[in-house]
């Protein structure tokens, strides 16, 4: 049944049809080819796979993110980070660089991040004399760091689904974040100081104290929203409803850019949003219960102990697996349908869970820059009105960088590990 599902679900990949529609009639397939099942039981399944408390997170951290670019949070952001890094040659990129991460820290989402960051930052850098191009791919680029720096979304699903605590693969996340964000930094930097770009990108910046006065209250939202988790005072979820509370609240009535003719649009386009991914999640638990029931995950744990010598080789090799998937395959479902199996030949190998899960996290966002069906890439060129075609002449260094940096992470266990056992253990 497994061989037959795997095969359908490739076909279906290859005649372009979306992927939650391939993996859920694969799995359809299998359970009225190869079960004794009545089809009942897979629109059952569909429904407990979403019948999860932590999974209501992912619409509210993505409507808490709408919110806060309309409300004039992500503006402010913006010219907070260019008040700390815009002063020197290349500071433009590189506020674009760490305003991703501030607002990874709210939002969970990457694409939310490219939308609500990219929209404010491709035009400056543009109008600064940067290729848009280049502005297009660094943006996609940054915005990975949506789903790396907590909350994320996919560290949420990976923590429902393989039963790892959600609030320690959070805090883990902090480190890689800040690597990957670090190494970016120095990467434009040094481009822009070879290209001759960004020589008067000081201009306009406003006074350190300054931005941070009109940045107050975007900058305290991580601080009440991770505040909350770290400190046992929420869960994930009460904290993503917190954030669409405050996002509403800062952006009505101190900001007062958010008006209430706003929230029907903002409400629709968050709906829209949780829906596609929410049917993805349920389409893959769907393919991940039958492979479940045949003891896939066993048996394939069991294959790749006896496969791979020692935890390095199954660490790289598991790296370039993921690589290749996170091509052509949406983060969601990948993580749905793998992880169960990954991390248990993981765990065979005395590899930590939170590790390895952030691991699993970090490589499948590359995912999400790289051809053909890079989601981040997409929504840059829209924003930015190019093509992808145009932004691959920039885009190797940035998905190197990246991976250099995963290499990093998966080998240098203490940029993980270290906050969640000062705060958890």
């Amino acid at each position: 049944m497994s061989g037959m599902m795997l095969t359908v679900m490739l076909v279906l990949f290859a005649a372009s049809i979306p992927v939650a529609v391939a993996i859920g009639l694969a799995a359809v397939v299998g359970v009225a080819g190869y079960t004794n099942f009545a089809l009942i039981v897979a629109a059952q399944q569909l429904f407990v796979a979403l019948d999860k408390f932590p999974l209501a997170a992912i619409p509210f951290f993505i409507l808490a993110g709408n919110l806060m670019d309309v409300g004039g949070i992500s503006r402010r952001l913006v010219e907070f980070a260019k008040s700390i890094v815009g002063g020197v040659q290349g500071g433009l990129p590189a506020t674009c660089v760490v305003t991703c991460m501030i607002f990874a820290a709210i939002s969970g989402s990457s694409v939310a991040t490219t939308f609500a960051i990219g929209t404010i930052m491709i035009p400056a850098l543009v109008k600064a004399g940067y290729p848009v191009a280049f502005a297009a791919a660094l943006q996609a680029t940054a915005a990975e760091l949506g789903v790396i720096i907590p909350p994320s979304i996919p560290m949420i699903l990976y923590g429902v689904t393989t039963q790892t605590s959600i609030p320690e693969l959070f805090i883990a996340g902090f480190g890689p974040g800040f690597l990957i964000g670090g190494a970016l930094i120095a990467t434009v930097l040094v481009w822009c100081r070879i290209k001759g770009w960004g020589k008067l990108d000081g201009e306009g910046r406003l006074p350190f104290g300054s931005a941070l006065r009109q940045a107050g209250w975007a900058l305290f939202m991580p601080v009440v929203v991770l505040g909350g988790i770290y400190g046992g005072v929420t869960t994930p979820t009460e904290a993503s409803v917190i954030a669409v509370v405050y996002a509403i609240l800062v952006g009505m009535f101190l900001h007062r850019e958010l008006g209430w003719r706003d929230l029907y649009p903002i409400f629709r386009k968050s709906v829209i949003s949780s829906a596609v991914i929410m049917f993805i999640i349920a389409c893959a638990a769907l393919f991940s219960w039958l492979l479940n029931r045949q003891g896939v995950p066993d048996l394939a744990a069991a294959w790749l102990v006896e496969t791979f010598d020692g935890a390095a080789m199954y660490l790289l090799g598991v790296n370039l697996f993921l690589f290749v998937v996170g091509m052509f395959v949406e983060t969601s479902a990948s993580i749905i349908v793998l992880a169960p199996i990954l991390a248990e030949a993981a765990q065979r190998f005395g590899i930590d869970g939170v590790h390895f899960g952030t691991i699993m996290v970090v490589n499948l966002a590359l995912g999400m820059i790289t051809p053909p069906f890079g989601v981040n890439l997409f929504a840059a060129a829209q924003v930015a009105g190019t093509g992808i075609d145009k932004m691959m002449r920039y885009l190797p260094v940035f998905i190197g960088v990246i991976f250099a940096c995963l290499m990093v992470i998966t080998y240098v266990p203490w940029i993980t590990l270290t906050l969640p056992h000062l705060v958890f253990r």
